[in-house]
Order: structure tokens, then C-alpha cells, then sequence
């Protein structure tokens, strides 16, 4: 293969590729939407094995903690699945994300492999990718911020000309 045939072949392919930039946004939103909102709906309705849970893990104030990370994720999980206020709901599950690694998940924690190794980190690291880059252009967020900067035109009322009367006679 020539080096002209290879670059016009890397030249389409970034053309394609550039064709599906929204769904990559997309992909990490809704499968964080599915997860947190699916884990916080199991918290809410379980709210005394999670706070023994809590309990366990010496985290203060287990009750009142454990009603705010199975709300937050429910409710912050729901927004990253519909796409609207994305970049705001990824902070409290950041927050839960990174209390996790530090208390639940300590033990595990012997070195970068380990640490890497923890789907925890992955989903702080796609929640970081979503705080940062946005929820891509499928989300009701991208919708309201258009709407925002190029908002619809009303209608122009249709007028009689300057100078005529109407057929009423005013």
C-alpha cells in the first residue's frame, strides 16, 4: 500500500469516525444513567442493610449518609439518563465514587494495578469524562443550551399595509 493510498484511507475513516462524535457522549451517560439510578432505586428500598453497612465501614452519621447516596443516585443516575443537568449530577456520584474507594473498597487498594483494576475507578473516570466533555449532542442539556443560543424566531403577525383601511371600516 502506497503512503498516499494509506492517508486517503486515514483520511476516510476520520471522516466516518467523525460522523459518530455524539455517541461516545451518549454511551458513557446512559450506561452510568442505567447504573446509578438502578443501585440508588436498590439503596432507597434498602435502606437498613445500607446503613449497617455504613455502619461497618465507620462512616458518621451511617443513617443520614446512606439515605443521601441512595437518593443521589437515584436521582442524579435518572438525570444522566435523560441527559439534563449532566455535568452538575456527576458530583455527587463522584463524591460516592471516591468515598467508596476509600472506605468500602481500602482493602482491596494495594497499588496503581489494584486500584486500576476496580470498576469503581471506571466509573469516577467516566463520571470525570462526562463532567468535563459534556453530554453530548443527544441529550435534553444540548437541546436547552441551542435553544438558549439560537432561540426560535417568533412569528411576525401579518399586517395590512400602512395607509388602507381594513374591509370593518377603522
Amino acid at each position: 500500500m502506497s503512503p498516499h493510498s494509506v492517508g486517503e484511507a486515514r483520511k476516510r475513516v476520520l471522516e466516518g469516525l467523525a460522523k459518530v462524535t455524539w455517541f461516545p457522549p451518549l454511551f458513557a451517560r446512559v450506561t452510568l444513567g442505567v447504573l446509578f439510578a438502578s443501585t440508588g432505586w436498590g439503596k432507597v428500598h434498602n435502606l437498613e442493610n445500607v446503613t449497617a453497612f455504613f455502619v461497618d465501614l465507620g462512616i458518621p452519621f451511617p443513617a443520614f449518609n446512606a439515605a443521601l447516596v441512595g437518593w443521589s443516585e437515584l436521582i442524579c443516575g435518572t438525570l444522566l439518563l435523560l441527559g439534563l443537568l449532566s455535568r452538575l449530577a456527576t458530583i455527587p456520584l463522584m463524591v460516592t465514587m471516591t468515598v467508596a474507594l476509600a472506605t468500602a473498597l481500602r482493602s482491596e487498594i494495594h497499588n496503581l494495578p489494584s486500584l486500576f483494576g476496580l470498576v469503581e475507578l471506571t466509573y469516577l473516570v467516566l463520571l470525570v469524562f462526562v463532567a468535563i466533555g459534556g453530554p453530548g449532542a443527544l441529550s435534553i442539556d444540548a437541546w436547552i443550551a441551542d435553544r438558549l443560543e439560537h432561540p426560535p424566531h417568533p412569528r411576525e403577525e401579518p399586517h395590512a399595509p400602512v395607509g388602507r383601511l381594513s374591509q370593518h371600516g377603522a
